[in-house]
């Protein structure tokens, strides 16, 4: 059983850095892949940013480039999610998950955390 959990989520203020983190414990191969999501109250959840374990490849959303980066720890089985200059825009509930595929759909993910709240102030 695949089981991840996210940490790190805060109230702060714009232009503030805020770094999540996604503990993922009992990886297989089919969990080689694992994507950051948002949902902010009223809207769809959205693709944030995607890491696969194996080779370290990444991609993320037009609205996040260049100021998010995902990275890994495959010793510790942590994914981590540092985001720079937060925007208002940015406040929703972060979510980790983890597939086999890598995508920016979320139905693609098949275990998901239960997401941390980001709070960005103006």
């Amino acid at each position: 059983q695949v089981h991840v959990v996210e940490s790190g989520g805060g109230l702060v203020q714009a232009g503030d850095s805020l770094r999540l983190s996604c503990a993922a414990s009992g990886r297989t191969f089919w969990t080689d892949v694992m994507g950051w999501f948002r949902q902010a109250p009223g809207k769809e959840r959205e693709f944030v940013a995607v890491i696969t374990w194996s080779t370290g490849s990444t991609d993320y959303a037009d609205s996040v480039k260049g100021r998010f980066t995902v990275s890994k720890d495959n010793a510790k089985n942590t994914v981590y999610l540092t985001m720079n200059s937060l925007k208002p825009d940015d406040t929703a509930v972060y979510y980790c998950a983890a597939g086999l595929n890598f995508g920016v759909r979320a139905s693609t993910y098949r275990y998901w955390g239960q997401g941390t709240q980001v709070t960005v102030s103006s």
